[in-house]
């Protein structure tokens, strides 16, 4: 397997430096940009595995940049924020940001949650995701990463897809929080189970009052497929 290609962006030279020789360390192919300019002409020329971005760059900044990575790719985003409120953490992941890192990080734990989603990228680009799935209630159409709901198609960020299409795939099975940490967001390290219960609510907002995902109280959660399917 090649070593994965990772892209830095970030207009601190320290910051950069310092993320690009621990990624290097790991075996990871690094390059930098130092705005978000130069991180979209890198994307386009480079097509990296994953991104590290800040957020806070002049002109165009982290949240400018993940928009538009995400009109045109569900490359794994790993946010870098020098603010670690709540209210931060839930705007990057509803952009589409796959994970969150305050400033100042601890080395270590950044390196983890890179691996993590390199990790949780190689397992998706080997799964079998040709075809679709149909019942009486939604369709998926694993190709496109299209969902409809009663033959609506409704709009999912890359994490809500992963996390549905979850569920889909162990009908009726009973998911523990662990569990679902580990099979869409790839790793539990650093993220706690109130994410999966904030992502749950999520899914089912989008897919309607009637979605049949259950909550099974001290368990976790199921997807219940309609009856008549």
């Amino acid at each position: 397997m090649s070593a994965p290609r990772i892209l830095v962006v970030d207009d601190d030279d320290d910051i950069r430096g310092l993320v690009r020789t621990l990624l290097e360390r790991t075996g990871a192919e690094v390059k930098e940009a130092k705005n978000g300019r130069d991180g979209l002409r890198e994307f386009h020329s480079w097509r990296p595995d994953l991104v590290v971005l800040d957020v806070s760059m002049p002109e165009l900044d982290g949240w400018n940049v993940l928009e538009r990575l995400r009109d045109m790719s569900e490359v794994p985003v790993l946010m870098l924020t020098a603010r670690g409120d709540e209210l931060e953490r839930v705007r990057g992941l509803q952009a589409g940001a796959d994970d969150y890192v305050v400033k100042p990080f601890g080395k270590q734990e950044l390196v983890a949650r890179v691996q993590a989603l390199i990790r949780r990228a190689q397992r998706g680009a080997t799964a079998e995701e040709s075809g679709s799935y149909a019942d009486a209630y939604l369709t998926i159409d694993w190709t496109q990463a299209r969902v409809e709901v009663k033959g609506t198609e409704v709009q999912l960020t890359p994490l809500e897809f992963r996390l549905l299409s979850t569920f889909v795939r162990n009908p009726r099975q009973v998911l523990s929080r662990d569990q679902l940490l580990e099979l869409v967001w790839g790793d539990a390290f650093g993220v706690g189970g109130d994410q999966v219960k904030l992502y749950v609510g999520y899914l089912r907002r989008k897919l309607g009052d009637d979605a049949p995902i259950e909550t099974v109280r001290g368990f976790g959660y199921k997807y219940q497929p309609p009856a008549s399917s």
